[in-house]
């Protein structure tokens, strides 16, 4: 079902105007939703009027998203936003550098606030400062697709090969990077705003990107910059559309051009490493994962809130260790073998990984149209990670691969982790899992190829078990745990299960076990150079 669109140019500050507009059109066309580009408060903002604002005394009459843009939010709304608030009943900020997923299903990314020149390496700490980074947009491409494509900065020279010229003041005082051209040319967003740093309008013709090699649809992206709301020129500053989430472009609309952007010839390349030390929760959604304060009408909390997504600020990308189409491997944090637990086998790290998908969903199935596609590259990671172990300890070891999928989870994702091949040989690991299960009192397992689960509507907890001698050959099993969403599911379980086979019930625990960033990136180096061999992404 199309959903119904509203983008304004920069408010600067003209708050009851503004919405009061928007309440108008709104009665009239029952919008999805609206989205305000640039600047939505002003430099000087007449402190009064925000108060009506945040006390509700101005209404806000459907769900608007905003994003920083040049100049900083004021203090009494970044108050707000850093505790998990919402500025006022339907205001949402998307933060600075964020995917966000509506709950009509579109997909908006943002990047606000101008290119910081001046810091040269890692993502920017502070969402509401009007600056981001180079690596600020290279870590929004693992956001990998786009329906909207929000940024404060024009992608450099987006007007070339186009008849929609800019007058020679207008390209002057516009603020254009490679940077938004680059995240625009990997994600390919079908829509792409930005906002008019004067009083004019630009809406380039239609684009198509040269077709990904795994599909025969052309993408297509508009690009429109909007004049500020009420601007004494009368340039557009208001433009709606309709949006089906998710819908392939049928053909190439008539007057369209090439790409204006070079194709990027690896649009994956790793997040450079940072000295970020955010907590982190690699083995459950608890941990150092802020909860958004919700109210009743608020979207549920975005990914960049998501210590598993990559447009989190907060997001370890020291651990990162490489990154497909689909999903990426991490190390993770507070693994539970420690990085001499299996030395003696010929594994120098702990080879404890983490297989997460790129998109924000708790199950395979909810991921739609990207579910089986994302499966199959988590899986072609987990068959690299078992090569690996495999060969790097002279098939002494073999591989637990776990999920949790449940539907009022946060982010899915897979446990990897290397355990001795004559535990699975003996049938020690298998049993393991199910004395568990019926210590706890919870469901059977049951022996199955669940494939992506994608026909599955209940929850259920999946393992893997699987070693290869290269005597005997492969041996390879699948352990299925349905339950509904009444049971209280240990989220541990897995990680519990795999501490009492390897004796490391002193490990069970992973905040009792995180190491040192020096630690942690060395292990990464280590695992890098032997995943050589088995990384496809490269």
């Amino acid at each position: 079902m199309a959903a119904k669109i509203i983008v304004l140019g920069s408010v600067n500050g003209k708050l009851e105007s503004a919405f009061q507009k928007l309440a108008t059109l709104h009665q009239k066309q029952n919008f999805a939703f609206a989205i305000i580009t640039g600047d939505l408060f002003s430099l000087d903002q007449d402190d009064e009027v925000l108060s009506r604002l945040l006390s509700g005394d101005i209404q806000v009459p459907l769900s608007t998203y905003f994003t920083v843009g040049t100049i900083a939010l004021p203090e009494r709304v970044v108050q707000r936003v850093e505790i998990g608030e919402d500025v006022c009943e339907n205001l949402h900020f998307l933060g600075k550098r964020s995917v966000t997923k509506t709950s009509d299903g579109i997909r908006i990314v943002a990047l606000g606030g101008v290119l910081d020149k001046t810091i040269v390496a890692g993502p920017s700490k502070e969402q509401h400062l009007p600056l981001h980074t180079a690596d600020d947009a290279k870590i929004l491409r693992g956001a990998n697709s786009a329906d909207i494509l929000l940024t404060t900065c024009w992608p450099s020279k987006v007007w070339a090969n186009s008849s929609k010229t800019l007058k020679p003041e207008e390209q002057a005082v516009v603020a254009s990077t490679d940077e938004i051209a680059d995240l625009c040319a990997t994600l390919k967003p079908r829509y792409h705003f930005s906002t008019s740093p004067a009083e004019f309008f630009y809406e380039r013709e239609p684009f198509f990107h040269p077709p990904s090699p795994d599909s025969d649809q052309t993408p297509i992206t508009r690009f429109i910059s909007l004049a500020p709301y009420g601007n004494a020129a009368k340039a557009k500053a208001m433009y709606a559309f309709n949006l089906v989430p998710g819908e392939a472009p049928s053909s190439i609309p008539p007057g369209s051009t090439v790409s204006p952007f070079l194709p990027k010839t690896n649009p994956r390349k790793r997040p450079p490493p940072a000295d970020d030390q955010a907590n982190y929760s690699a083995n459950g959604h608890g941990g150092g994962r802020r909860v958004r304060r919700r109210r009743e009408r608020s979207p549920p909390p975005g990914p960049d809130r998501c210590f598993f997504c990559l447009s989190n600020t907060d997001v370890d990308t020291h651990m990162i260790c490489c990154i497909g189409d689909d999903s990426y491997i991490t190390t993770a944090k507070g693994p539970l073998p420690s990085p001499e637990t299996f030395a003696s086998s010929g594994l120098s790290f702990p080879g404890h990984q983490l297989i997460i998908p790129l998109p924000h969903e708790p199950t395979i199935r909810a991921m739609g149209e990207d579910a089986n596609k994302t499966f199959k590259e988590m899986a072609r990671f987990k068959e690299a990670l078992q090569a690996m172990v495999a060969a790097q300890s002279k098939f002494k070891l073999g591989a637990v691969t776990f999920e949790i999928s449940r539907q009022s989870g946060i982010h899915l994702h897979w446990q990897f982790i290397p355990v001795p091949s004559d535990l699975i040989r003996k049938g020690l690991v298998e049993a393991g899992f199910k004395v568990e299960a019926e210590n706890r009192q919870y469901p059977s397992f049951k022996e199955e190829a669940l494939e992506s689960g994608v026909d599955e509507t209940s929850d259920f907890f999946r393992v893997w078990i699987w070693t290869d001698d290269s005597d005997t050959g492969i041996q390879s099993k699948e352990l299925v745990m349905r339950f509904d969403s009444s049971l209280r599911f240990d989220l541990q379980f897995g990680r519990r299960v795999v501490a009492k086979l390897l004796g490391l019930e002193d490990r069970l625990y992973w905040q009792d076990v995180v190491q040192s960033v020096a630690e942690e990136t060395e292990d990464v180096e280590k695992f890098k150079e032997a995943f050589k061999p088995w990384d496809f992404t490269t």
